[in-house]
């Protein structure tokens, strides 16, 4: 209970950089990071070097859009980036934080190769046609909204807590609607923490 408290004081004073490109797609991510107040939110603009010096000034980095195994699309919306934002360049400086937030399809693969911590997604459904492409045909948009905007509210709601905690909490309540909803059902077990 220590650990909380010690965390909770410190956390409301982390510096927060968050990474998420502009992209409407993964507008329902917003949420997450609504509540923080010490935040900056870029979502393009920048290129490689610029955000590498920002990094250096925040104690966590949050990351969230659409990627692959490699990284974090750059939508186009970054200088110098047709792919990807954030890539295998970046890991020195992710590995020097302990609390980062990865929500992105495949981050965990990343995060396992380079070992990283913190709160991290594996492919995750977002949309119909991700829905399709593993297997779940009778998916609606109501049920991917639904999937999408639990998700994102229940971490936005413990983004505070360290990342193992967000973790246990967001089963916890994500999980309630697994029985009645596929992409819950799929995404739920592609849920990671690494301390």
């Amino acid at each position: 209970m220590d650990k909380i408290i010690d965390y909770l004081i410190f956390a409301n004073d982390m510096k927060t950089l968050i990474i998420h490109p502009e992209d409407k797609s993964t507008d329902f991510l917003k949420p997450i990071y609504a509540g923080i107040e010490s935040k900056k939110v870029i979502t393009g603009g920048y290129n490689s070097f610029e955000i590498k010096n920002m990094m250096k000034d925040y104690e966590r980095i949050m990351m969230m859009g659409h990627g692959t195994v490699n990284g974090l699309f750059a939508v186009g919306q970054f200088i110098g980036f047709p792919n990807l934002i954030i890539d295998e360049s970046f890991v020195d400086i992710l590995k020097e934080k302990n609390n980062s937030v990865f929500v992105w399809c495949n981050a965990d693969v990343f995060v396992t190769k380079y070992n990283l911590k913190g709160f991290y997604t594996g492919m995750f459904i977002s949309e119909v046609s991700e829905a399709i492409m593993y297997d779940l045909y009778n998916v609606t948009d109501e049920e991917i909204d639904i999937s999408n905007n639990l998700f994102s509210n229940l971490v936005g709601e413990n983004i505070h807590l360290p990342s193992d905690i967000i973790l246990g909490k967001v089963k916890t309540e994500y999980g309630k609607i697994k029985q009645m909803n596929e992409v819950a059902n799929f995404n739920y077990d592609r849920l990671y923490s690494s301390i």
